[in-house]
């Protein structure tokens, strides 16, 4: 069976997607095959170039039609257009992917949630870092015991990209497209993590702050005003009991893509960047301090895939990884994590956190 994708959206995460399509067959073999068949965007002379450059079939400009010619839907739009798209793919029972956050809102990641419950179909959303080698197996070494009990966790996730004042607006800086701004951007992924590796929170807090409120159209007819946050911050409880601190940034100087977390339990400890993506330093019970694992051998999660031991794997193959899990459920009607349910938890930590802001206190999730 080949499986007929549609995408909605061409941009970054659209190259990411359709280079991970391509790679498939050279890496997974048992992969099922895929087809893209629709690519669905606005502007039809972009639409088009782009549909050439991603190895797409045919162009639309309206999704509602398109999604009944897929069989797959890889929902790649601005957050505000996450809910009503992949609603309507799942209630005609096609699969969906989709970007995080799952959406702009609380309410509406609700309703998708609820749809995809209700639906035949598969429902996932686009947590890549879980499909990077290093922190899946710092998964297998939570779940095997090897730090003990989970005291803390900690996360960073830090960009500079809005540093210049000057940088340019975009619906990335619009509340009413994306809902916030480093917070569900950056601080969406920190928080999967913090809830794949340690559990479910039980209580925030949160602080957001916008550093520079105004910013030049891009259009260069004057300024548009940003009403999300530039950086974030925000404590944890978790319902086991370890704390949790997370923060995120698109105004750190001298930071590209630095996401990073730490674990410290009862026997051990671990530390991951993505400046250093296969590596884990890890200490455990009867060492001093902590050693640096390198995460490229074949027993390793995913990497029996890819390259001889030594060869570093990139940003880029976690995409690939996570759309072969997903494609894989899709053709078996296998389970699929992190699904929907996993992005409407993290949701209820990005409202939450918001709202702490707002009152100025703890939030019970």
């Amino acid at each position: 069976m080949t499986l007929r994708i549609g995408f909605l959206g061409y941009g970054f995460m659209g190259r990411a997607h359709a280079n991970a399509l391509a790679r498939l067959p050279m890496f997974f073999p048992d992969a099922p095959e895929t087809e893209r068949r629709v690519l669905i965007g606005r502007d039809e002379s972009a639409l088009e170039t782009a549909a050439d450059r991603l190895g797409f079939a045919e162009t639309a400009t309206g999704w509602r039609e398109a999604i009944d010619d897929v069989d797959v839907l890889f929902n790649l739009a601005p957050n505000f257009l996450h809910a009503e798209p992949s609603i309507t793919a799942l209630e005609r029972d096609v699969h969906v992917l989709c970007e995080k956050p799952l959406a702009d809102e609380f309410d509406d990641a609700d309703r998708m949630a609820a749809t995809a419950a209700e639906s035949d179909a598969t429902a996932a959303i686009a947590f890549n870092y879980r499909f990077l080698p290093a922190v899946a197996r710092a998964k297998r070494l939570v779940e095997r015991g090897a730090l003990g009990e989970i005291r803390a966790f900690r996360g960073q996730y830090l960009q500079d990209w809005l540093l210049d004042p000057d940088a340019p607006w975009s619906w990335r800086l619009d509340a009413d497209l994306a809902g916030s701004g480093a917070l569900g951007d950056l601080g969406a992924h920190t928080l999967d993590l913090a809830r794949y590796l340690v559990g479910d929170v039980e209580r925030v807090s949160g602080h957001t702050r916008t550093f520079v409120e105004e910013r030049p159209d891009p259009e260069g007819d004057g300024t548009s005003a940003v009403t999300v946050d530039d950086a974030y911050s925000a404590q944890l409880a978790f319902e086991n009991g370890a704390m949790g601190s997370v923060e995120a940034s698109r105004v750190a100087p001298g930071r590209k893509n630095d996401h990073r977390l730490e674990l410290d339990g009862t026997e051990g400890a671990l530390r991951w960047s993505l400046e250093r993506p296969n590596e884990l330093l890890v200490r455990r019970a009867d060492a001093r301090g902590f050693e640096r694992e390198l995460v490229t051998e074949a027993e390793d999660p995913y990497v029996e895939h890819w390259w001889p031991p030594g060869h570093v794997l990139g940003w880029e193959h976690a995409i690939v990884n996570q759309d072969s899990e997903f494609l894989r459920a899709v053709a078996t009607d296998g389970a699929y994590d992190p699904d929907f349910e996993a992005g409407l938890a993290v949701q209820r930590l990005l409202d939450a956190i918001q709202r702490a802001d707002r009152d100025g206190r703890w939030v019970e999730i």
